[in-house]
């Protein structure tokens, strides 16, 4: 059941909901990792499409099971890479157990020479989400940025990664905030019509 959010601002709700994540246990955190590869949502998966995943950082629910899973599906993996603040991420292919580097802003990337790649999914991570396809990020809009240039060139579907303690009933969103296209958590996944 979502958490009530009548007029409470982002700050606030992102907070909240990061402490509801936190709290969660390690049993809980890897139950939910495995449970995300087996609820994908239904989308055509090719040995053309490119997802663009993430190495989770804080308490972010690991991405990884689902993208060892879309990789034996045939899709090709990528990773974001922050090149400069304020400006949107770019995607470097990567394939599962290929080393990472600290990036400048402490995340971690595919290396400077691993090739450049247009997502055609992107998994999302965030501290928030509602039903209508609004998400709350970290504050630097690094994924809003990103998804509005991506998609003024092709579709591309963004999937909000989470789990289910994260949901509010509304995100206060602004005009710059990008919708998701669905949200998978670990009961399941909500298409939210954004498309």
């Amino acid at each position: 059941m979502p958490i009530s959010s009548d007029s409470q601002p982002k700050d606030e709700l992102r907070a909240a909901a990061l402490a509801r994540r936190d709290a969660l246990s390690a049993e809980e955190r890897a139950s939910a990792a495995v449970a995300l590869a087996a609820r994908m949502p239904p989308l055509d998966i090719t040995s053309s499409t490119v997802v663009a995943g993430y190495a989770p950082i804080r308490s972010e629910i690991d991405p990884m099971p689902l993208m060892r899973s879309l990789a034996g599906k045939g899709a090709a993996l990528a990773m974001p890479v922050i090149v400069a603040r304020d400006t949107a991420l770019v995607f470097r292919a990567w394939v599962p157990g290929a080393a990472l580097v600290r990036g400048a802003l402490g995340t971690f990337e595919p290396p400077a020479n691993a090739v450049e790649v247009v997502p055609d999914i992107v998994l999302v991570p965030l501290a928030a989400f509602d039903r209508a396809g609004h998400r709350i990020g970290y504050g630097a809009g690094y994924y809003d940025r990103t998804l509005e240039a991506l998609r003024r060139h092709k579709t591309v579907t963004a999937i909000g990664l989470a789990f289910t303690v994260q949901e509010v009933a509304q995100v206060p969103a602004l005009s710059h905030d990008v919708r998701l296209d669905y949200v998978l958590t670990e009961a399941g996944v909500c298409r939210l019509g954004s498309k």
